[in-house]
């Protein structure tokens, strides 16, 4: 897909799926705008891309951040075409009756406030521009309990139903919103939940989980018409069709 031209803002883009994703649609010829925390790995990341790429340190649990973040994109490369919410926390793991109350609310602060801080960020610029794609990094959790990750289970499923709303509102104005459930990726996140040994996923193996590229294909082909069958809904990578398709085997 040839996105020359386009600017993508990614959350999370320091390590695993959003380093990844910005590697994959520079490669495509987009202008990728990179948001986590982590000041040295999105330099870093930022000087391995080039001049097509600019690093904005960022939290996006707090909203002005992240209207910052919208803003700098725009001043760096004058448009914002694909927003990918992808930053997310599932630390600490713990049963719900023992669960730390204000560590659980900085999960729901960065799965689920940190996507609608990047929608209501991004959307009145897509908006103003006639139209723009919001992806948002889902989870098999969103629809089903998983033991000890009571946050993170709420915060995705909360996370779908603002893809929802962000189809049914905008979609009428050029606006195409859609989720991606990718399964177990290798990422820092997994070797979180293996340290957990709670739960059948912290038993997996390392090679039973995707790499974090195949996540980064599919978020560049969700931004072309093909995908426009998941608007307002989700994609899942484990999904063997899906996965042919993109030709990841």
């Amino acid at each position: 897909m040839d996105l020359t031209g386009k600017s993508v803002l990614i959350t999370g883009a320091s390590r695993g799926i959003g380093a990844a994703a910005a590697r994959a649609f520079a490669a495509e010829g987009a202008n990728v705008a990179l948001v986590a925390r982590s000041r040295s790995a999105l330099a870093d990341l930022a000087g391995e891309i080039g001049p097509r790429a600019v690093a904005i340190p960022c939290d996006i649990s707090r909203y002005w951040e992240m209207a910052q973040a919208v803003q700098a994109c725009l001043t760096a490369f004058g448009r914002l075409d694909v927003l990918v919410n992808n930053a997310g926390a599932i630390e600490p793991i713990a049963h719900l009756a023992e669960a730390d109350p204000d560590a659980w609310g900085q999960v729901i602060d960065v799965n689920l406030k940190g996507v609608f801080h990047g929608m209501r960020a991004a959307l009145p610029v897509m908006l103003a521009a006639g139209g723009g794609t919001i992806l948002t990094i889902g989870s098999g959790a969103a629809q089903n309990p998983v033991e000890a990750w009571s946050h993170y289970c709420a915060s995705k499923a909360g996370a779908l139903m603002l893809t929802k709303m962000a189809d049914a509102e905008n979609s009428a104005q050029g606006i195409r919103a859609l989720s991606l459930s990718p399964g177990t990726v290798a990422t820092q996140m997994q070797r979180e939940i293996k340290a957990s040994g709670i739960n059948p996923v912290s038993q997996l193996d390392w090679e039973d989980h995707i790499p974090p590229d195949w996540v980064a294909r599919a978020l560049v082909w969700m931004c072309g018409a093909e995908a426009d069958g998941y608007l307002g809904g989700e994609a899942s990578l484990r999904d063997p069709d899906l996965r042919r398709k993109l030709g990841l085997e």
